[in-house]
Formats: C-alpha cells, structure tokens, sequence
C-alpha cells in the first residue's frame, strides 16, 4: 500500500457516518454489516471482530438482533444499527444525516437521547445535518446555519440563545417556527 492510501486509510478510520437512509447493506446480517469497517481497517481477527460487533449493537439497545438482515427490523432499529456501525472503529468524530428523517416523533426523541448518550460515553465529538428543530434543541450545543441562497454561514452559536437574540430575522423565524415579519 502507499503512502497516499495508507494517509487516506488513517484519515477513514478517525470517523464514522450515520447515513440518513442508514445505508446498510441488505444482504448482510446486522452483525456483518458493523464488521465491515473492522475487517476494512483493523488488524483484529474474526473473533474480535465478531465480539465487538455485538458489543456495537448491544451498545445501541439491539442485543440479539446479531444475525437479522436489515429487511427485518423497524426505521428506528435501522438506524441504531446504522449507529453501530458508525462506531464499530471507536472513531473521535461522528457524522450524522438527517438522523431522525422518516422517524416517528417518539421514535426520533429515542435517537436523540441515544445520540446524547452516546457523545456523553464516547466523548466524541459529532456533526450532525438536521432540520428537525426538536433534535437541534435537544442536542446541539453549537449550530451553524447555512444560508442556501448565498452557500455562506449566517449564524453560528448556541441554538437555545439563537432563539431569541439573533441578530438575523431569518434565523429567530426559523428556530421559532414563525413566518416572516415586515
């Protein structure tokens, strides 16, 4: 290997993404699914590796569900395993898309705390790509909100503060979930 894909490779393993779509493979078993990134990326052996992915998924509430193909479990189950996965590397930065997109509202409050619990325990820091106000406030200690319009950063700090003292109109009606004014 090079020392291009051998930086590439160290770069890859530093963190993990939970897609929105979880992106599991679906002729895998959950438990292959998480050890695909172990057999990529660590020197660990089969047993190791199939040791850490019941540990990965037993960490996300899914004990047991070791050998069940994505076909057969809920939205929500999808996602903590695709969680699971995004941990399976012990990464210091986690990514997440629209992490709660196509979840029930229970169901998205349940990630969240799982989210909170998991950041707590790991102390890893995460990114997350969310529209869903309920989770930015539950989650985010910081936000940075894009303007679509001009690609350019229009507000950044602690959404509870945002709410109300923005600067930006746009920003206060978005966090509020009010209309324009004026």
């Amino acid at each position: 290997m090079n020392s291009s894909q051998e930086d590439k490779n160290s770069i890859l393993k530093n963190f993990g993404v939970l897609y929105q779509s979880s992106a599991l493979f679906s002729s895998l078993t959950l438990s292959e699914n998480i050890a695909m990134p172990l057999k990529e990326f660590s020197p660990l052996s089969d047993e190791l590796i199939s040791a850490t992915a019941s540990l990965k998924l037993s960490l996300v509430g899914l004990q047991g569900y070791e050998n069940f193909s994505p076909s057969e479990i809920s939205g929500g189950m999808k996602k903590r395993a695709g969680l699971a996965r995004a941990m399976a590397l012990d990464p210091d930065i986690l990514f997440f898309d629209e992490p709660s997109a196509g979840l029930d509202p229970i169901s998205s409050a349940e990630l969240d705390s799982l989210i909170l619990e998991i950041r707590d325990s790991y102390k890893s820091s995460m990114i997350i790509v969310t529209h869903e106000l309920d989770s930015i406030f539950a989650i985010a200690d910081r936000v940075i909100i894009l303007d679509k319009n001009t690609k350019s950063i229009i507000e950044q700090g602690d959404p509870r503060e945002l709410k109300s003292n923005s600067r930006n109109q746009w920003v206060r009606n978005f966090l509020n979930r009010t209309g324009s004014k004026g």
